[in-house]
């Protein structure tokens, strides 16, 4: 059944298992950062379940599991020396491969590194970015020495020429995001400034509905800086509210007050891990048709999947017939946590059980 998590059949034997995280940003994160709040929370939820977890971040992160860093402090996204800060702490999680039952990687270069351990310790990768022709290229030498875990149906639809151990889909914290069934009239945008996140869009799409437009954003970079300028800034009408790196109880705030998210999309996102935290509070998303939208939006049940901007305006005054319960209920049964957790350790036993990647189950 579509969004139903995985139980496994096998026996839930507590794993040791070893989350690598990015070292660019703390874990969980304290504004920005998706990959850093999928590890944070997949690592609690494991441990919850009474699993060993130690958690490689930097050494700012927080975490009920054991944290393991060389690195006192994340590099933030203006580091000196940023790749090398990254592949330096990926390389001392590997070099302890052998301490742990599988590794569930979230970094950057780990996809290396994981394949010249997995022999040994299985290795599950998440996929979270696009497949760029770099990736690709890295994912085709590779082959099958890793686990993948694909965070849409659309995301694996793109590259059928590797394998796939699953797709899970990212997960929610419900504690974290208060359900609110009482709306207000505004319209929210949460993203960073850049090109494929479409604040832009927004703006003209708000203008058009006659709503007012609050913008939770993050323009920290020069290029997002130099995008709000050349390109954000120029359609402001004056009365939208700016936040820039909102609290996350600032975030939930806002985002359960809306009437709605707006979503316009410019590239085939993988996920857009916003449009569950909107749901999450409540509240629908108006989303172009690219991506994951649909596969995460329930067109006319939770939102509205629509082809042009056009169509986003035309869906704002019809954002009151959808039910904000509804929103919630299916980040309850498809993007909560628990799901995802429920897949991840579904995946981790299965894999414990097996003969390692490339070796036959009558090897010795």
């Amino acid at each position: 059944m579509e969004g139903s998590p995985i139980h496994s059949s096998l026996p839930v034997t507590p794993l040791r298992i070893a989350v690598v995280a990015p070292v660019i940003l703390p874990v969980p994160p304290q504004g920005y950062g998706g990959i850093e709040r999928i590890a944070s929370l997949l690592a609690e939820e494991l441990v919850r379940r009474g699993h060993d977890v130690t958690l490689f971040a930097s050494g700012d992160s927080k975490t009920t599991a054991t944290l393991a860093s060389v690195l006192d402090q994340s590099t933030g996204w203006y580091g000196a020396d940023i790749p090398g800060d990254e592949v330096h702490h990926e390389a001392a999680a590997y070099l302890r491969a052998g301490e742990f039952d599988v590794i569930s990687d979230h970094s950057w270069y780990g996809l290396y590194f994981g394949s010249f351990v997995s022999s040994t310790t299985p290795v599950v990768t998440t996929l979270h970015g696009p497949w760029v022709a770099d990736v690709r290229r890295s994912h085709e030498l590779i082959g099958d020495r890793v686990h993948r875990v694909a965070i849409s149906e659309h995301q694996r639809g793109t590259n059928p020429d590797v394998s796939y151990a699953r797709t899970i889909h990212n997960g929610v914290d419900l504690a974290d995001h208060p359900y609110r069934a009482e709306k207000e009239d505004f319209l929210v945008f949460l993203g960073r400034i850049a090109d494929e996140k479409g604040p832009e869009q927004a703006v003209e799409v708000a203008k058009k509905a006659g709503r007012h437009l609050k913008l939770l954003i993050k323009r920290d970079e020069p290029a997002e800086l130099e995008h709000w300028e050349r390109f954000v800034a120029p359609v402001l009408r004056g009365d939208e509210e700016v936040i820039e790196n909102p609290s996350h109880a600032q975030k939930v705030d806002i985002l359960g007050r809306a009437a709605g998210l707006l979503f316009p999309i410019q590239w085939d996102e993988p996920f857009g891990l916003v449009m569950t935290e909107a749901m999450a509070c409540g509240t629908p998303v108006i989303a172009l048709d690219r991506g994951s939208a649909p596969e995460v939006v329930e067109d006319q049940i939770t939102g509205f999947v629509v082809r042009t901007l056009d169509d986003m305006v035309d869906a704002v005054p019809r954002l009151k017939q959808l039910s904000s319960l509804a929103c919630r209920e299916r980040v309850e049964r498809m993007f909560s946590a628990q799901a995802m957790a429920d897949q991840y350790e579904d995946l981790f036993l299965s894999l414990t059980q097996a003969p390692p990647p490339g070796r036959s189950a009558a090897a010795p």
